[in-house]
């Protein structure tokens, strides 16, 4: 009789561990997606697999790809093989920010969100344009932090309709909009925005001349743009062969086309008719380490993993779902590197102005 209640308590302990383990924990924010609903976004379950197989073999050698125009096609592939798996493990905002002590990684993202609606001087009635929005988490916090009226466009489908759920969630329907779009070629009329924001999205662009220009159309005269880049830095030897390879694990499991220099920045700016206002380097001392939660989340990647591992022999999880998480575990370990050696930054800031009238000088006159 002891037998048996030791017996049906260790199955009853076991159960709520297994529960709590997969329903529960790691769910990156409370009521946020949950590790049983993780799906291949728009990808049929059958084909998730398929698309993956495709994917890598796509970006396997990110700087030999010959057919660029099949890249915004394999970046919506990406999107909607990971969506999900950031939602449930990193959070709605799909970017790093600098470490801040005595504070949050949660905070240190809205605050690293905040600074550019600062840089942009956005305020209530302003309408803004998030360039590669995701699934909104920094539209959100901007809008609510500026009052502004917010439109973010991404070319994944399925991000659109978590934004836009994420969006009603918080209240803020009626100050964010999201478009399914190719941010190369926008849908929006000439001078049709007040500022422009991009946080490490653009960095999918096959040529970021391509995006620059299109977000100096769709900006009224006078108007800011910041963007946080992706870039390789001073520090990266080309000829170093450990370099290369960091750069190119981080390019391969981040759907990038070739990381760009520093130092390419500023002048693509200038060369669609930008005036550079600023530029700089936000992974710089005194900011602290970008890739400390990445550092620190080795155990929960592991115990992530287990729990993807657990869900597709269950068949909870689509097939190539275990696939698609290890490269994104293997990923993180190269994105660690490049911070740790300081050969990337993914927060390469430029503050940038479409020449005309200042809107400041616009609205008070």
């Amino acid at each position: 009789m002891e037998s048996l209640t030791l017996i049906c308590t260790a199955g009853g302990v076991i159960f709520a561990t297994l529960y709590w383990f997969i329903c529960i924990l790691g769910s990156a924010e409370q009521k946020g997606k949950r590790a049983v609903d993780i799906s291949g976004g728009s990808i049929s379950a059958e084909n998730i697999q398929h698309n993956y197989d495709q994917y890598w073999s796509f970006f396997r050698r990110p700087k030999e790809i010959e057919k660029t125009d099949n890249v915004p096609h394999f970046v919506d592939t990406f999107y909607n093989l990971v969506t999900d798996i950031y939602e449930w493990g990193w959070g709605q905002s799909f970017h790093f920010s600098p470490s801040i002590p005595s504070k949050s990684h949660r905070d240190a993202t809205r605050l690293h969100e905040e600074m550019a609606a600062e840089l942009i001087f956005a305020k209530p009635g302003d309408k803004i344009l998030d360039v590669g929005c995701g699934v909104g988490g920094p539209m959100r916090a901007i809008a609510a932090h500026s009052g502004a009226e917010i439109t973010g466009i991404t070319i994944n489908e399925y991000q659109v309709a978590r934004a836009r759920l994420h969006n009603k969630k918080a209240g803020l329907e009626d100050k964010c909009n999201v478009v399914c779009g190719n941010f190369l070629h926008m849908p929006f009329s000439d001078s049709a925005f007040d500022g422009a924001y991009s946080i490490e999205a653009t960095c999918h662009a096959p040529n970021l001349k391509d995006v620059y220009a299109e977000v100096f159309r769709v900006l009224k005269p006078g108007a800011l743009y910041v963007s946080y880049e992706w870039v390789t830095t001073s520090k990266f030897d080309g000829k170093n062969a450990e370099h290369v390879e960091v750069i190119q694990g981080i390019e391969r499991g981040d759907a990038l086309p070739g990381l760009r220099r520093y130092d390419e920045v500023a002048e693509t700016a200038k060369s669609v008719g930008f005036e550079v206002v600023e530029e700089r380097d936000l992974a710089e001392p005194p900011a602290g380490p970008w890739w400390t939660r990445l550092k620190m989340g080795k155990i929960a990647y592991w115990r992530n993993h287990i729990v993807i591992t657990i869900l597709a022999t269950l068949r909870i999880a689509p097939k190539g779902t275990v696939d698609v998480h290890e490269m994104l575990f293997k990923t993180a370990e190269y994105l660690t590197n490049g911070g740790d050696s300081g050969i990337f930054s993914p927060m390469y800031m430029i503050l940038c102005r479409k020449p005309g009238e200042d809107k400041a000088s616009s609205s008070s006159s």
